[in-house]
């Protein structure tokens, strides 16, 4: 019998803690079913854009605008109306997909939307959650660009989102944010405060480049590497031990068993995984799930719960190791080492 891979997040008890982060594959209901017949604990779906829904009515008007000030002979053989054979408008498809992920799987479903005005957070948030979602991730994605959007009002915004979407929801809760805030352990106990189950960390920007031939600037997605789960995994070490009862998801940088086993023993309770699953397929979390049993067996224990938090910043053997000073210490060795391999080949 192998280790017990038994988590617990946000209050729902999952099989493993392998998650399916929000992207493409958790879009459909077939490639949802690979990824739970691989072994996937749970699954986040793709989040609901105030934006995406704002453009829809846009869209419709457009439509019927079509042929405005022409002959209907110019027009399609249909006649002088447009062809208004559009996609499902306005958070319709967002809640169509949790009902059909609801019925297709018996894994934990969790919805996400991400939103810019306090009312449409909280009114995307319920329609998820009446529609059977298991929870919530708010997906607080906001890159401030205003010189006059001090940090204080920007976390206000955060805050009063959270408390607002918790006094209607009757599920779990998660929240996930950047790693670009000045104090995080600050802000994570506060959003505790103000009704989150459990942090995501973190969200990862997809940042814009330029076209040298056009001078444009476009819109790029570069998946991401297995070095990026150090930002969540130093962060998840050191709030483990100042939030003992919020859940903690690590995302980012997650590609294969040895990602995992990190962020559990700095004190994660799921890692979550989207970029390794889109180069290798869902059936790649079955991979995962064998390296971490396999890791688990070697080095004697018996369950998930048994190692998670035993090198959080409250249990690691050199604390300095999450903090300023492991900077000083890194740098030098690597110019040390760097030194003595240019003297050795002299």
């Amino acid at each position: 019998m192998g280790p017990d891979l038994t988590t617990t997040y946000l209050g729902l008890t999952l099989r493993s803690p392998i998650v399916a982060s929000a992207g493409p594959l958790t879009g459909r209901v077939e490639t949802l079913r690979r990824l739970e017949e691989a072994g996937v604990a749970a699954v986040v779906l793709p989040s609901l854009f105030e934006e995406e829904v704002e453009e829809d009515p846009l869209r419709f008007s457009a439509r019927l605008d079509t042929g405005v000030g022409s002959f209907a002979e110019a027009t399609t053989d249909t006649g002088f109306f447009p062809d208004l054979d559009l996609p499902e408008m306005g958070p319709g498809v967002h809640l169509q997909l949790v009902a059909d992920a609801k019925d297709a799987l018996d894994v934990p479903v969790i919805a996400s939307v991400n939103a810019r005005s306090a009312g449409a957070w909280v009114r995307y948030a319920r329609m998820l959650a009446d529609a059977g979602a298991d929870a919530i991730e708010l997906n607080l994605y906001d890159v401030v660009t205003d010189p006059d959007d001090d940090a204080v009002s920007v976390e206000d915004r955060l805050c009063a989102a959270v408390r607002a979407v918790r006094a209607e929801l009757a599920v779990p809760l998660a929240v996930k944010i950047s790693p670009f805030y000045s104090a995080l352990p600050a802000l994570g106990s506060r959003l505790a405060r103000d009704g989150a189950d459990g942090l995501v960390l973190f969200n990862r920007f997809y940042q814009p480049d330029i076209d040298l031939e056009t001078l444009g600037v476009q819109a790029t997605v570069a998946l991401s590497h297995p070095s990026e789960v150090r930002l969540p995994l130093r962060w998840i070490g050191i709030l483990r031990p100042e939030l003992p009862d919020v859940s903690l998801a690590a995302t980012s940088g997650v590609h294969s068993g040895v990602e995992v086993v990190k962020v559990l023993l700095a004190g994660a309770d799921v890692a979550m995984m989207t970029s390794a699953l889109l180069r290798h397929g869902p059936e790649h979390v079955a991979t995962v799930e064998a390296e971490l049993s396999s890791w688990l067996h070697e080095h004697e224990y018996l369950s998930v719960q048994q190692m998670q938090g035993s090198v959080s910043y409250a249990t690691a053997a050199d604390r300095s190791s999450y903090e300023r000073s492991q900077y000083i210490r890194t740098l030098s060795s690597y110019l040390l080492d760097h030194a003595l391999g240019d003297s050795h080949g002299d």
